[in-house]
């Protein structure tokens, strides 16, 4: 840990840390929503099917930027939403970490929703419409049947989530600012480097982390994935 101190200095370290806390929550906060939202659009036909499909990507297609500035407006101390949550549980998401993890989650929830409902349009609807016909509820028969063969696909999605988590820069810069030590994440730190005249250095480093830590992320999400498929055909 020291030598990673050594390369990254302090703020990288800093850095560091509040990118996996903020990636870490972002993905946990997104996940269940992200599932559920999958199921609906792989299994369920209503009006207004292709209007959430599309509100779902939309992060994808706006600039960051723009999701940044409806966050700030949306979430702000001043705003309705923000100002609400300040006066009602003292949580305040503009300009702080916990701010940084919504913007995070939002932008990798299109990623989780379409890994995982890819995953459930390839289980066959006849194995869930059989246990049906026994009795099972529906939530029995996601939890006993769905879930256990979309399992892979939950964890493809929440890697991929986790790993744009780590990587958003534009709607985090946007709605919680720069502050080192507070809302400075590793992208944020680079692009803060690159401005710095010698920063360079400091900058490749980060880079070379960031990279790192992706890698690391997908091979175990791929060696989990595995596990989990070998031990669905096994059973």
């Amino acid at each position: 840990m020291s030598g990673l101190a050594d390369i990254l200095g302090p703020v990288g370290l800093s850095a560091l840390g509040l990118s996996l806390k903020v990636a870490f929550w972002a993905t946990v906060l997104a996940m269940p929503l992200a599932l559920y939202v999958a199921h609906v659009l792989a299994r369920r036909e209503f009006w207004g099917k292709q209007v959430l499909n599309g509100l779902v990507h939309l992060p994808l297609i706006l600039p960051p930027v723009v999701t940044g500035y409806l966050l700030l407006m949306t979430f702000g101390r001043r705003a309705p939403v923000g100002a609400w949550l300040e006066e009602s549980f003292g949580l305040v998401l503009a300009f702080r970490w916990t701010g940084a993890a919504l913007a995070a989650a939002i932008m990798a929830f299109p990623l989780m929703v379409r890994a995982m409902r890819l995953a459930i349009e390839a289980v066959d609807h006849k194995l869930e419409q059989a246990a049906g016909t026994l009795g099972a509820s529906d939530w029995s028969v996601f939890m006993t049947v769905t879930l256990p063969l979309i399992l892979p696909g939950v964890i493809s999605g929440a890697v991929m989530g986790f790993a744009k988590a780590m990587g958003e820069f534009g709607a985090t810069i946007t709605f919680v600012s720069n502050i080192p030590g507070q809302t400075q994440t590793l992208p944020s730190a680079i692009y803060a480097f690159m401005q710095v005249p010698g920063g360079e250095r400091q900058a490749l480093a980060l880079v070379c982390v960031s990279i790192g830590v992706a890698m690391g992320a997908l091979v175990v999400s791929e060696i989990l994935a595995r596990r989990v498929a070998d031990r669905i055909r096994g059973a």
